[in-house]
């Protein structure tokens, strides 16, 4: 018989792609917000008491990282306390939860990429909610993996990938911030290594012995590191190559050609916004690589086979 699996954030660049393959693992239940709204904790019990699950993946977040510096109470609702009733009802029920962080939660004053031992210290709202969150899952007592990744992007959605392409029709030059450093991550990656980590976990007999040996924290992101502005040139240099009639690509460039004639690096100070950033929140991922015996490739690699998908396709 197969598990069924509580999914939330659906619509997201994470959750749209375990939407998708999920189901390989088991039957897959993914409420909207009349169903499960993560604002209102009544809900969330409601829902998870109803299902049953023996899986909960949260891949719901508030990830709007300025925008939560004016909208606080929502983003600590949805991204710490929902978490941790997710967690406290999977507790009740015997299931176990995946629940996904950030690199925010670091304050970046490290050179070297930050373990799971280092001490979080976030500089801005997001990164305290996301905080907030993991301290809620990991309190409530239920087995779980607490997977932290990083500059997530997709090619759907509202990120950094998609932003570049809109820019690059609309101006003959780029400013991007070229002194804070991290490590683009491709959502469907993310997706893929979580549903291997279930198939391995399901594969060993019981839910909660397998998760209760390995629960904790871990780093999941590509491999490698860049700045904003290497990411920006790379996307840049890929988009060159692909043929505007790929459906994702023609929706966020609305259809017109790229003008991007130069990229100008520029300072964080140069390009003020209402959230601190860390300047640098690069991510080991040796215990999650020791663990699960799972690499995400480099991050330019991901970034050419986001297109190169595409152009086979």
């Amino acid at each position: 018989m197969k598990s069924t699996i509580l999914l939330t954030g659906r619509t997201g660049q994470v959750g749209s792609e375990l939407l998708r393959l999920l189901p390989k693992i088991g039957e897959v239940v993914a409420p909207d917000r009349d169903e499960l709204d993560l604002l209102n904790p009544d809900s969330i019990r409601r829902a998870v008491r109803e299902i049953r699950p023996e899986f909960i993946v949260n891949a719901a977040a508030f990830t709007a990282v300025d925008v939560a510096e004016a909208q606080e109470s929502d983003a600590y609702a949805i991204n710490a306390n929902a978490p941790g009733v997710l967690a406290e009802e999977a507790k009740k029920i015997g299931a176990a939860v995946i629940h996904y962080s950030t690199d925010y939660v670091f304050d970046g004053s490290k050179r070297t990429p930050y373990d799971e031992a280092d001490s979080a210290a976030p500089i801005n709202v997001y990164g305290k909610t996301k905080l907030a969150g993991e301290q809620a899952v990991c309190a409530a007592g239920a087995p779980h993996l607490i997977l932290r990744t990083a500059w997530v992007y997709s090619t759907r959605g509202r990120n950094f990938l998609r932003t570049i392409l809109r820019l690059a029709t609309e101006k003959e030059e780029l400013r991007v911030v070229r002194d804070q450093f991290g490590t683009p991550t491709w959502s469907r990656d993310i997706a893929e290594a979580t549903v291997k980590i279930l198939a391995q976990l399901t594969s060993q007999g019981s839910v909660a012995n397998s998760f209760s040996r390995v629960s904790g924290i871990y780093h999941l992101t590509a491999a490698g590191e860049t700045t904003w502005f290497d990411f920006a040139r790379a996307i840049l240099e890929e988009a060159a190559q692909l043929s505007p009639a790929i459906e994702w690509f023609d929706q966020a460039t609305h259809g017109r050609s790229l003008i991007t004639k130069q990229i100008i690096p520029i300072t964080t100070s140069e390009y003020p916004t209402r959230a601190s950033r860390p300047l640098y929140s690069v991510l080991s991922n040796s215990r999650f690589r020791q663990t699960f015996g799972i690499e995400l490739p480099h991050w330019r690699t991901q970034v050419h086979l986001v297109f190169e998908l595409e152009r086979s396709s």
